[in-house]
């Protein structure tokens, strides 16, 4: 079992992964324990992390169809990054919200997002505070190193130290992105004046953030809105800050890429030459710290209205898959997941079980792993998936729905219930993704497990 055994996992961890699971979601935390079909990943992602973590930068795009589990693995990613000390942002691409050839977007969207194993989402403001605080600390070091403790008693002669730095820690930034500098400073100058709204109007314009207003960013020394070309620059800045304040890196995730397929053919192209920008960049190294990460479908790697758009993006992604999947390298730029089998998925549902049962008294977990055995766990796991048109990979999600919110909770709640014979299950219209409704071709289900 990929992280620690059921019995090891503390009750508020384990209630958030089963509630989570009831409300046919995926959990926020506790991936490690789901984990399934995942362990010949963990030595590169390792490997991976470690590099970011000492300065390199890393790009991988991941494949699947849909209900593969594409979320699940990046989030499992995200999870094994902020233990290794990194920063995290999942961005979901989408055509109106988040189009991929706007990076002035992205880049807004990924501050948004920021989060680490501290602050939840946004966690910009409090990497920035604890930025300033660690440059801070470095001055004050540094004086007593020489001796010379002025600097810390003289707050004007402390600003401007701390001023001098942030150009100094900046400088490569400032070449191409020199606003970030000059909102990071005028955003530290509001603090110190006691203008919270100042500092918070500046610190969203630093986010990307449209529409700040002008008093705002003519106190920074910033003008206009962040435009696309300036995105690359912010977020180097961002790495910077994120580097100093004692993160060893950033993950970001940018979800269901696939989307640009159905954009028009004018926005799609400039997407594509986005993306392929992008990976350059990591390639070349001006992003030390960052691990990127897209998702798609192998119709946007492998069809006309996708990646074979722009050859030389093509000729980047490029990956043999003719191979046994059981030889795929997890080491190339794509790796390629091969979603459920009804024999993951009993496993899957063996591990959910065993995490329910590790929180009962031994009598309760006795009956649990009785009346849902292995064998029912098949039963149910086969239902699920049959009803949705025979496609396993589209059945997790809701497998795991009943499993928790309809058997083991009643079993757990009632000692004449037996899911046997007690539950006929129902899978209706409005509990569907639509994906799931598409697989399942039906308004309502019903089909009894005797």
């Amino acid at each position: 079992m990929t992280g620690p055994a059921a019995g090891q996992v503390s009750a508020a961890r384990r209630r958030d992964v089963l509630d989570a699971l009831r409300r046919g979601a995926v959990p926020a935390a506790g991936l490690d324990l789901l984990a399934v079909g995942l362990d010949r990943f963990e030595r590169v992602a390792t490997e991976d992390l470690a590099a970011v973590a000492a300065g390199g930068s890393v790009f991988k795009a991941v494949r699947g169809e849909y209900g593969s589990g594409k979320t699940f693995f990046t989030r499992w990613l995200a999870e094994r990054a902020k233990k290794a000390g990194l920063a995290t942002a999942e961005v979901q691409i989408s055509e109106n919200e988040t189009p991929l050839h706007r990076l002035e977007t992205v880049y807004r969207r990924l501050t948004e997002r920021l989060t680490t194993a501290t602050f939840p989402p946004s966690a910009l403001r409090q990497v920035v505070d604890g930025w300033f605080y660690a440059l801070e600390e470095d001055i004050l070091a540094a004086d007593e190193s020489a001796g010379d403790g002025a600097t810390g008693d003289d707050a004007a002669a402390l600003d401007r130290a701390v001023g001098e730095l942030v150009d100094r820690r900046l400088a490569d930034v400032g070449r191409t992105a020199p606003a970030f500098a000059a909102a990071l400073r005028g955003y530290r100058a509001a603090l110190a004046a006691g203008d919270e709204a100042t500092a918070a109007a500046v610190l969203a314009w630093l986010g990307g953030q449209p529409h700040v207003a002008a008093a705002a960013r003519r106190a920074a020394g910033v003008r206009g809105d962040l435009d696309h070309f300036g995105a690359l620059g912010f977020l180097q800045g961002l790495l910077v800050v994120l580097r100093d304040s004692g993160f060893r890196g950033l993950l970001v995730v940018l979800d269901e890429v696939e989307t640009l397929q159905r954009v028009r053919s004018d926005a799609r192209d400039k997407a594509l030459n986005a993306l392929r920008q992008l990976i350059d960049e990591v390639h070349s190294g001006r992003f030390p710290g960052l691990f990127l990460v897209i998702t798609g479908t192998p119709a946007f790697y492998d069809g006309p209205q996708g990646v074979a758009r722009l050859a030389p993006l093509a000729q980047r992604l490029a990956t043999d898959f003719t191979a046994d999947p059981r030889f795929d390298n997890p080491r190339a730029v794509q790796l390629r997941l091969a979603g459920f089998t009804e024999a993951s998925l009993v496993e899957l549902g063996g591990r959910v079980r065993d995490l329910y049962t590790a929180g009962l008294p031994a009598d309760a977990a006795g009956r649990i792993d009785r009346l849902v055995d292995d064998a029912y766990l098949g039963e149910l796991a086969g239902a699920v998936a049959g009803r949705l048109g025979g496609k396993v990979g589209v059945a997790p999600r809701l497998f795991l729905k009943k499993l928790v919110g309809d058997v083991l909770d009643r079993v757990d709640q009632f000692d004449d219930f037996a899911p046997r014979r007690d539950y006929p299950l129902t899978i209706g219209t409005a509990e569907m993704t639509d994906l799931e409704r598409n697989a399942a071709h039906a308004d309502d289900i019903d089909l009894d497990l005797d």
